[in-house]
């Protein structure tokens, strides 16, 4: 007896809590939001963080919580992301936050710096070295809630009409490369050009500049970049790691359930992890079909690389002498970076070595 009668009130408590859980449900408001993103659709690895994003946030919510996505260009250009959601114009937006610096230096902290920190410890900075909070505190001054979604691992050099050979080579060069990165190459010779996604392609077709950076060999490949120019150079010294962040308006973040709140940072925890994998996983097939093709693949020279870290050292300092802002950062950030180069060292670099070693040794 003493049985049935526990396993009528367990029954009794389960039916109860699957009734209590739609009727939370119910209780909290069904939302709207439009999220004006600075990347183009066919960028599917980027844009795609973002249609995971919708996508969990509404199943977890019983889709209560609807996010509308819009491409760049579609409802706000990509360089009036920061400024449409600092305005409320639009709740949401995903951009890389280097774009805008010239409002600021400091935001390209949020994204990459040249010679900074790769995509492992770019997060380990943000999610647990205190770079969150120092970027959520700069980002108060333009209303909004940063969070990162997403990152693209280190990118290529970008592809050449002409070989680099030295630091000679960069001499007048005609170089669609945007940022930190244009100021540092700049300095080394280079002509920094900035040209939107659209019209890169015929650009480097006409000649009218001589070499362009974008990304990496998948979201390359499309673009058709090979048909143009021979040489791909690597690495993208610029951007070791660079992180992409939705932007919410301040404003509308509080007006947000907690629960809700909840759920969004988890959906784009789950992006910033998924885009990582996309890229690393397509990546060498892409790799190989450029070089089958006849892509002719080259490191950078040390001697440019070299003079690019002097320049964008000195850039730091300069900077930091003169902007409180970027200051604050950029020294704890130089500190967690140095402390990461050492870590890395240790068992990474190491263990990437004779991975590689053993890699050429088997193959003859």
């Amino acid at each position: 007896m003493e049985r049935r009668s526990f396993l009528k009130q367990a029954s009794a408590g389960l039916a109860a809590g699957a009734v209590a859980a739609p009727a939370l449900a119910a209780d909290l408001p069904t939302i709207k939001w439009r999220l004006a993103s600075g990347f183009p659709k066919t960028l599917d690895a980027i844009f795609g963080a973002t249609e995971t994003v919708a996508k969990r946030v509404a199943a977890a919510t019983g889709g209560k919580f609807q996010i509308s996505l819009f491409a760049a260009g579609e409802i706000v250009p990509t360089a009036g992301v920061l400024d449409a959601v600092k305005d409320g114009t639009v709740e949401m937006g995903h951009a890389a936050s280097y774009w805008y610096i010239g409002k600021d230096p400091a935001l390209a902290f949020d994204t990459a710096l040249p010679f900074g920190l790769n995509s492992r410890q770019q997060s380990a900075w943000m999610f647990d070295g205190g770079g969150l909070e120092l970027m959520r505190e700069f980002f108060k001054e333009y209303n909004i809630y940063n969070i990162p979604c997403g990152n693209t691992g280190t990118q290529m050099g970008g592809w050449f009409r002409k070989e680099i050979k030295s630091l000679d080579d960069l001499k007048g060069l005609k170089f669609r490369v945007g940022g930190l990165a244009g100021q540092v190459l700049a300095k080394m010779g280079v002509v920094p050009q900035q040209i939107p996604p659209a019209d890169i392609y015929p650009a480097l077709e006409k000649g009218t500049i001589d070499a362009t950076e974008w990304i990496g060999p998948y979201d390359d490949q499309k673009l058709g970049f090979n048909r143009v120019a021979k040489y791909y150079y690597y690495p993208g010294w610029w951007e070791g790691g660079p992180q992409l962040s939705i932007y919410v308006n301040t404003r509308h973040w509080a007006s947000l359930p907690k629960e809700y709140q909840t759920i969004l940072e988890n959906a784009c925890m789950y992006a910033h992890a998924e885009m990582q994998a996309a890229y690393d996983a397509k990546n060498p097939t892409a790799l190989k079909q450029l070089i089958g093709s006849g892509t002719q693949l080259r490191p950078f020279p040390h001697d440019m690389m070299a003079a690019g870290y002097k320049v964008a050292t000195e850039l730091y300092e300069e900077t930091a002498a003169k902007n409180p802002k970027f200051k604050k950062i950029y020294e704890p950030w130089k500190k967690f970076r140095d402390d990461q180069l050492q870590w890395f060292a240790v068992a990474e670099n190491r263990f990437d070595n004779f991975m590689q070693g053993m890699r050429h040794k088997t193959k003859k």
